[in-house]
């Protein structure tokens, strides 16, 4: 809910002056712990407050000492791309304990600390709430014990307490991901991958990869992987599930799949509460079916290598957040955590979360599994309604007889994740009885006829296969309606799904139109979104645009490591998107740019000259590399060999530049989980809402839809995924620069310049409001494609 406008510049109302912020990593480690703690920092002194390490967790807490140093600008520099997290993580006993906690609370005094910023699990941030509870008690003993004076108690009354939650598992109820989530995504589906490969070619049979315990990796890694089988503790399969999977990897087989996939989840149990294993799955299938069979144990892998662009921006959202919330809160404030919701940060009550993750834990010792799966939130039972919709063919006789023909085509430039979105669009399809046609080369390709039925298994193994297999090309529909119509009559197309980016939003456009002169239009029309520079009108996110986010880090990240070890060097990289400038801006923030041109913030050469001052300032100190990013269209005049020489002679006996021009490799590549899920799941959305239109629309034997709302783009809204009628988004819409009039992520810039030191307004009307826990999933929200 926005704030009033006395709110919107929070420098001018919040400060932090005489305030002090310390920030502790607990428990397990995860990815994007270090983007965390680097937000809290720089943002706790942007605002004018100490900021404090506290090293090895409540353990450094506890011993204090040199465990709690004050942190500076420079000290969280160049630790963004770094896995784990840099201060530490022990679990302490002791804190457990009174006393423990006693001797924490004087270290924290010791330096004036009373705000707490706690990245952790559910037991560390109950901890924290613990100690919260505690401090006025304790601050009386520490007076008793003339340890602290008696006018302590009064000054430092309170202690405050913000928690983000950094763990791989996901099982935190309240927010839609947490830290470190999305990177072990990363590494579970590059391994899933790398034996995909390898498997295929020797045909080495059924692979069985067990994952982390709760099951949220193990559900949404099948899902991106399209597994055969999984086996998760809150769906416990029903019994003689034996023979059901051994059948279903047979009939794989016998269709020439060369590979099956069985993801176990540690803690999978059956029915009767008895453990299975991935030993025991192995020795099933080689018993019943003979299959050469494979057993890949993840493990601690999953928590290594460098966090994901998506987890890096989690993370310093999340930090930033977490410090307003420390500067709002007052002595009746609850504990919070900061969580996501869709695309936007909330502020829940820590306690309501932890509790209500508790209550999963009981309605699994209690056998009440369906009751487990919803209370894991809207995301963990959608994935588990996709996944099932996806992976189990019912039997022929079982389906149902719709008689509806439908069409999916890619249309537009390639973007990973389209082949996820048409596998999806297929499966579901035909699992609602629909005949599935499958037109290549988009637009082109249709007037052209090269149209022809697709089946169940043609899609197989579709999902981590990057670029457009069905072929897409940016012919629009308007010189050929009539061809078109024609196909459409020959073929009797009932329904089209259209997977592409903005040449897609503009053919619904024209087809729309074409409706008056062509009755074959006259059909439910639907549109997901597909493109690398997410510039599509009614959604915050396109399928694509986080595969070329992790193109463009993993590229900076190797790219400022080649300055290693060499003078101060700044790096421009001109990045795609046409005129949009979202790959530019949160490419800028996952990998700490520290400026970012686009299109939608005009600059000039004073700009310029200031961002160059600013950037030899800074390598005047302990700074060695320095970025900057530059969309490719910002300003026709100041190109980026503009901008490259301008900053060489600038920066002359300060630093020196290089250049990178990105190109094509945002494009290419295997799709990345989240754009995997993400299609995946949208698609399958897309097509049920197809399959609910053609029944609305069925009379007198034959569809018409000739309404705006049966012409539609369903697009990622804040919380939501939302049909649209692409008719009424013309006016949201800058047709010349091909970009929508209001884009979402502009909000993140003043966030990126924050933490690259520059003095700027913030915006923080759009900030996460105290919620509750049960009202923060709307109705329509699919949790896991936030960013």
């Amino acid at each position: 809910m926005a704030q009033p406008d006395t709110k919107k510049i929070f420098f001018e109302n919040l400060s932090g002056a005489g305030k002090a912020i310390a920030v502790l990593t607990s428990g397990g480690d995860a990815q994007g712990m270090n983007a965390a703690v680097r937000a809290v920092v720089r943002m706790g002194l942007y605002v004018g407050a100490k900021v404090y390490f506290i090293h090895e967790g409540y353990q450094g807490m506890v011993d204090g000492g040199d465990n709690i140093r004050e942190a500076t600008w420079e000290t969280v520099s160049s630790m963004l791309q770094v896995g784990g997290t840099v201060i530490g993580s022990a679990r302490c006993k002791e804190f457990r304990s009174h006393e423990g906690r006693l001797k924490a609370a004087h270290n924290l005094l010791q330096r004036g600390i009373t705000n707490l910023c706690v990245i952790g699990g559910d037991g560390s941030l109950t901890g924290a709430n613990l100690f919260r509870e505690e401090w006025s008690g304790l601050l009386t003993e520490l007076v008793e014990q003339g340890l602290i004076e008696a006018d302590s108690v009064q000054k430092y009354s309170a202690l405050h307490i913000v928690g983000m939650v950094g763990s791989i598992d996901n099982d935190f109820c309240g927010t839609d991901m947490t830290i470190g989530t999305d990177s072990a995504l990363h590494r579970i589906i590059e391994v899933v991958d790398a034996i995909m490969t390898t498997a295929q070619s020797g045909q080495t049979g059924t692979i069985i990869s067990a994952v982390c315990y709760p099951s949220y990796l193990a559900l949404v890694s099948a899902l991106a992987c399209g597994a055969d089988w999984v086996l998760i503790p809150e769906m416990p399969p029903e019994d003689g599930w034996e023979d059901k999977m051994c059948g279903k990897l047979s009939a794989n087989r016998a269709g020439m799949k060369r590979l099956n996939i069985i993801i176990v989840a540690e803690g999978a149990i059956d029915r009767n509460n008895k453990a299975i294993t991935t030993d025991y799955v192995k020795d099933l299938v080689v018993r019943n079916l003979g299959f050469d069979t494979r057993v890949t144990i993840l493990g601690h892998v999953q928590r290594g290598g460098t966090p994901s662009g998506f987890d890096r921006i989690l993370a310093s959202r999340m930090g930033v957040e977490a410090v307003l919330a420390l500067l709002e809160t007052t002595a009746n404030t609850p504990a919070c955590v900061v969580s996501l919701c869709g695309n936007q940060s909330v502020r829940l009550p820590l306690m309501e979360c932890v509790q209500m993750t508790q209550e999963v834990q009981k309605a699994m010792d209690n056998k009440r599994f369906e009751d487990a799966v919803k209370l894991r939130g809207r995301s963990f039972e959608n994935n588990l309604k996709t996944y099932k919709l996806l992976a189990h063919r019912k039997p022929e006789s079982e389906l149902p007889v719709s008689n509806f023909n439908v069409a999916v085509l890619n249309v537009g430039a390639p973007a990973a994740g389209m082949n996820a979105a048409v596998r999806s669009a297929v499966r579901v399809g035909i699992s609602e009885g629909h005949k599935m046609f499958a037109v290549n080369d988009g637009f082109e390709g249709f007037y052209k006829g090269q149209i022809k039925e697709i089946k169940w298994a043609d899609v197989g193994g579709w999902t981590g296969q990057g670029g457009s297999l069905l072929g897409t090309k940016r012919t629009l529909p308007a010189k050929h309606v009539e061809k078109i119509a024609e196909q459409m009559r020959k073929h009797n197309i009932n329904a089209l799904l259209i997977v592409g980016g903005f040449e897609a939003f503009l053919s619904l456009l024209e087809l729309f139109t074409a409706r008056g002169k062509h009755d074959e239009f006259c059909v439910p029309m639907v549109m997901v979104p597909a493109t690398v520079s997410n510039n599509v009108p009614g959604s915050d996110l396109s399928v694509g645009a986080d595969t070329a986010l992790n193109a463009i880090t993993t590229t900076c990240d190797r790219i400022k490591q080649s300055a290693s070890g060499t003078k101060r060097r700044v790096f421009i990289i001109e990045t795609m998107g046409g005129y949009c400038g979202y790959l530019a801006t949160v490419g800028g923030l996952a990998s700490g740019a520290d400026a970012a041109y686009i299109y939608e913030e005009p600059f000039d050469i004073r700009d310029l000259q200031a961002n160059v001052e600013h950037l030899t300032e800074k390598m005047k100190t302990s700074i060695q590399r320095g970025l900057v990013l530059r969309n490719e269209n910002s300003n026709e005049n100041y190109t980026t060999d503009f901008i490259y020489q301008l900053y060489s002679e600038e920066g002359r006996g300060v630093f020196d530049c290089r250049k990178n021009v990105l190109g094509h490799m945002q494009q290419g590549g295997a799709p990345s989980p989240f754009d995997r899920n993400f299609g995946t799941k949208i698609s399958a959305k897309a097509m049920q809402w197809v399959t609910k239109k053609l029944v609305e629309t069925f009379r007198h034997g034959r569809v018409f839809a000739n309404s705006e709302d049966s012409c539609c783009l369903l697009g990622m809204r804040r919380r939501a995924l939302i049909f649209q009628p692409v008719v009424q988004l013309k006016d949201e819409t800058d047709f010349i620069h091909r970009i929508p009039k209001e884009q979402w992520w502009l909000k993140l810039r003043p966030l990126m310049k924050i933490l690259a030191k520059y003095k700027t307004s913030y915006d923080v009307s759009d900030s996460g409001q105290l919620e509750h826990v049960v009202h923060n999933q709307p109705k329509e929200s699919d949790a896991s494609v936030a960013m």
